[in-house]
């Protein structure tokens, strides 16, 4: 059999699930022909799908030892290294395929995105612009470009380009989900999601109904996770608490759609908890669905709604008879197949139903568990002689002018007092003079705001707290993580809750603490508040030496509690599922 025949089929075993069966051929294939170029090439991009990254970029070294002039070969490599996370190194690889051919197309295509994680978004708007006119109406690209728009912090012009893309692809469903996430970082009213949601499943065909299962309420479940982020990641962090109390009822299969990372502590620790761990980024979504079916899962659950690296349309045929939607997203969906999505009563508030495409399940008093990291350092209050600081050390997204320009209320409220904003997209210096320009145009003196990036690690990014009197929430799209760290070093959190889930969460976190009184009113309140907690020393420091205990003895950390609700609120959505199907 030609090498060629063997590596077209290894390519459509691993699609469709077979890839240790596709490495095997190649390798085999190889024995016969060791320098072959294309194979060498292939049997890299299957080994990097099958999380063997060193194996991985050593074949596609090979291939570019054998064909250092050719483009294709670069730009190969520089896929494998951005799918690894080495940035830079991937950069490298798509301008060497460049100095080879400066129009190549997949390079200036990979660029386009790399260069956005290593914080030139500017130039990966440049790549793409590039791109764009050399090939029209490439969708992939032209999201690449959004992103840039995104990166720079630039949401109006990234959603005036989803926009256009609308009307070119009137029936795609990747621009709407797009648009749903922009669309939570500015003051939308809630008709208008409706409607963007309503306008999202309008794409997705109607999913079957699901086939014939066992409709019994109270037998054992086998419960399905989906996500990308089962790794050092938020959204991991707040799967924690379940998992350490997963019941004994329920058998639990992780579906991991990230690249393997076995060295991952957070994943290494989440292998030990689950039964099953499949990992299947490299499946094409009718191939995700065949692996969700043939491990018989009873309940589904997505953690990432249309967050990066989701999996939504490997849930268009609905593989499992009831799907769930929580943690990773916040707002509706949209997708028809998703069924339920679990919330409370603070950030849904009951009424607020018919805004969302899903069930509610309310998991009252808080959708969320706290698990603070182990090694994070002891709080400390700021030196006595430094001015009032206020801090946020949220996604710079999420620092529009309509926050800034509340947070101008806390800072008039207190002369001579600064703001620190912390966030690692500043490095970048379009994102950082788009946080310069919104910062002007809330009204507020630049030379009171410090900007910081990039920091080493967690326990670093933690010890800045200590220069943070008081920490402001962002507003409409409240913070999550970053709430919890800043109560955890003893930071208080001041929020405005909104009308929508999003503007909500930190305000949930709060109330689950026991530190409701945070929680403001309205604009003048929120002054009001965060002066308060800023000025009053004897607060400011019992509140700094006792938020740990606090929060330790309340609802937002008894994880045992929450896995409680956890799991009871699947086994009543089973229980409703059942229901309906009977």
């Amino acid at each position: 059999m030609a090498i060629e025949t063997t590596l077209d089929r290894a390519m459509r075993d691993a699609a469709e699930g077979r890839l240790p069966q596709a490495i095997d051929a190649v390798r085999l294939a190889l024995r016969r022909s060791p320098d072959h170029p294309v194979g060498l090439r292939v049997l890299g991009m299957l080994l990097l799908q099958a999380g063997e990254h060193e194996q991985a970029l050593h074949q596609l070294r090979r291939a570019v030892a054998s064909q250092p002039r050719a483009p294709d070969v670069h730009s190969n490599l520089g896929n494998a290294y951005s799918a690894t996370g080495r940035f830079a190194e991937s950069a490298a690889a798509y301008r060497k395929a460049l100095e080879l051919l400066p129009d190549f197309l997949p390079a200036l295509h990979g660029l386009s995105g790399v260069l956005i994680q290593v914080g030139d978004a500017a130039g990966a708007l440049a790549a793409g612009d590039r791109a764009a006119e050399l090939r029209r109406d490439w969708l992939e690209l032209d999201l690449n470009r959004v992103d840039a728009f995104d990166a720079m912090d630039r949401h109006d012009r990234a959603m005036v380009m989803l926009e256009e893309l609308k009307r070119r692809h009137p029936f795609e469903p990747t621009i709407r989900a797009r648009l749903l996430q922009l669309m939570n970082y500015a003051p939308f009213p809630a008709e208008a999601f409706t409607e963007a949601f309503r306008d999202y499943a309008r794409c997705i065909v109607v999913p079957p109904a699901a086939g014939a299962f066992d409709r019994n309420p109270d037998r054992p479940l086998r419960l399905g996770i989906l996500s990308p982020d089962l790794r050092t990641h938020s959204v991991a962090f707040f799967l924690d608490a379940p998992t350490r109390h997963i019941p004994a009822d329920w058998h639990v299969v992780a579906f991991s759609a990230s690249p393997p990372n076995p060295a991952d502590p957070m994943t290494r620790m989440l292998k030990e908890r689950i039964r099953e761990w499949v990992d299947v980024g490299h499946l094409a979504e009718p191939a995700l669905d065949v692996v969700i079916r043939q491990r018989r899962i009873d309940v589904l659950v997505d953690l990432a709604g249309h967050s990066a690296g989701n999996r939504l349309r490997a849930l268009d045929q609905r593989p499992a008879p009831l799907i769930v939607t929580a943690i990773g997203h916040p707002a509706s969906t949209g997708h028809p197949a998703i069924d339920v999505r679990l919330v409370d009563s603070i950030t849904d508030p009951p009424g607020t139903d018919a805004h969302c495409t899903e069930r509610l399940q309310r998991m009252d008093p808080c959708f969320l568990c706290y698990v603070p990291p182990a090694d994070a350092p002891a709080p400390a209050m700021p030196a006595a002689e430094v001015p009032v600081t206020f801090g946020s050390f949220n996604l710079s997204g999420k620092v529009g002018v309509d926050a800034l320009r509340l947070w101008r209320g806390a800072l008039d409220a207190v002369p001579g007092s600064r703001l620190l904003l912390k966030a690692r997209s500043l490095g970048d210096p379009a994102a950082r003079e788009s946080m310069l320009e919104r910062i002007r145009a809330a009204g507020i003196d630049e030379s009171r705001v410090e900007i910081l990036a990039f920091v080493k690690g967690i326990k670093e990014h933690l010890e800045l707290y200590a220069r943070v009197h008081v920490a402001l929430d962002p507003a409409p799209y409240s913070g999550t993580t970053t709430t919890c760290e800043a109560l955890w070093m003893g930071v208080p959190v001041v929020t405005l809750p909104g009308e929508r889930h999003a503007s909500r969460v930190s305000a949930s976190l709060l109330h689950a603490a026991g530190f409701g009184e945070l929680v403001a009113k309205d604009a003048a309140d929120f002054a009001r508040t965060a002066a308060r907690c800023a000025t009053d020393r004897a607060w400011a420091a019992d509140f700094r030496a006792n938020a740990r205990a606090r929060m330790q003895a309340s609802a937002l950390m008894d994880s045992k509690a929450y896995a409680a609700r956890f799991f009871g609120a699947l086994r009543e959505s089973w229980r409703v599922r059942c229901e309906q199907a009977g």
